[in-house]
């Protein structure tokens, strides 16, 4: 290539990527990711060194004649070096994980729930208001969110007891102010219970993404106290699975008994049930109750309920009586189901529970209060399962 006299020397990338190449074995072909390197966080990439008019092309006549100078060749090495013509032993720094290109929460703020919990023991009443969150991950394209919370009681039923907030869109600073509020939670519940509360992103056209999460064992409240909190949200924690099945929560039950000496019976009373598990595919069910007095030789003690349409809460207030001398209540067991009305097929059976001396837990306990106040209608929370022994599961 020749020059004229005061004419700077120019090199385009092709002929740039061209120097130094001399026949050999055929190596690997660079990607593109190779000549633009990532570096982890905290290193930042070193400047490529600045290219001086020296370093140009020589003439092929003055490189046969003599190999380049020693500041020369180095210069060339730097430049080959800058974009990636060869490849540098690695060093220890370079080994370590890159930071920026993981798909991981480990380097993520996923944000804060503010909310309140109060335990109304009077009205065995879980109150729980999610207020508002703060600088929660952003899960869509646009940098932002749809977010909702959801809150679950563990153990228990997957479906039965979940209550959800409203979602709000495009925010990553929600505020809901709304109170979710859970129905027969008893004394013994806030013992063992857990409360789960979850932030998701709602999806239209995908499956909702989870954000965070934060438990709250209820043991930590105090009857009729407002507890108030702000947590930070913790990646998805797994689930106790070694729960037994055959004991899977499906809702509560209010029921109240009262042994009448004036008419020598008992008076069982089916108030209310909260939290049924859904049976139909409409995400509801239609449920009603029956009761039973076992033993039951004559086959007689049988009493139901109204059919409630598509609810999973239904109010039923209805009173069913039995004919029974007070000294043999002690021999008797009371078995209430709950079931799910279907037209053209057989019924499903939702859950149940017993109540009696073989029983236990606030079962036993309301048993014998009804035992030992006469005339007095106590009424108690119970929460139905999914197996009960003795009873027969057909309509």
């Amino acid at each position: 290539m020749t020059l004229r006299k005061g004419e700077k020397t120019t090199i385009s990338i092709q002929e740039h990527m061209a120097i130094d190449v001399c026949p050999g074995p055929i190596q690997p072909i660079k990607q593109i990711s190779d000549y633009f390197p990532r570096y982890p966080r905290g290193f930042p990439p070193v400047a490529p060194p600045a290219l001086s008019r020296a370093g140009s092309l020589h003439s092929s006549s003055s490189q046969k004649s003599e190999g380049p100078p020693p500041e020369q060749a180095r210069h060339e090495e730097d430049q080959d070096r800058a974009l990636g013509a060869t490849a540098p032993p690695p060093s220890k720094k370079e080994e370590e994980p890159d930071m920026e290109g993981y798909d991981s929460d480990d380097s993520t703020t996923l944000g804060t729930l503010d909310f309140s919990l109060l335990y109304d023991q009077e009205n065995n009443a879980l109150h729980c208001t999610i207020n508002k969150a703060k600088g929660l991950k952003p899960m869509d394209h646009n940098g932002l969110s749809d977010p909702y919370v959801k809150v679950h009681l563990l153990p228990g039923a997957s479906k039965a007891n979940k209550l959800r907030t409203k979602t709000l869109r495009n925010t990553l600073n929600p505020v809901w102010s709304e109170t979710l509020t859970y129905y027969g939670i008893t004394d013994e519940d806030m013992v063992r219970k857990t409360l789960r509360i979850s932030v998701c992103d709602e999806d239209k056209f995908r499956h909702n993404e989870f954000i965070g999460e934060t438990r709250i064992p209820l043991k930590k409240l105090k009857p009729n106290q407002t507890k108030n909190f702000s947590n930070c949200l913790e990646k998805q924690l797994p689930i106790d699975k070694t729960d037994d099945k055959s004991l899977e929560e499906r809702g509560r039950i209010m029921i109240s008994l009262k042994y009448s000496s004036q008419k020598c019976g008992l008076i069982v009373g089916i108030i209310r049930c909260a939290h049924l598990a859904a049976m139909d595919a409409n995400g509801f069910s239609d449920p009603y109750v029956k009761t039973y007095l076992k033993p039951d030789e004559n086959k007689k003690s049988k009493h139901k309920t109204a059919v409630k349409k598509k609810t999973l809460n239904p109010e039923f207030n209805e009173e069913f009586f039995y004919e029974i001398k007070y000294a043999d209540l002690t021999k008797k067991t009371l078995e209430v189901t709950v079931w799910d009305y279907d037209i053209g097929k057989s019924n499903d059976f939702i859950g149940g529970v017993s109540l009696g001396i073989n029983a236990n837990g606030e079962r036993l306990k309301h048993w014998f209060d009804c035992l030992k106040n006469k005339d007095k209608k106590i009424e108690r929370w119970h929460t139905l399962t999914n197996e009960l022994p003795g009873s027969v599961f057909s309509d």
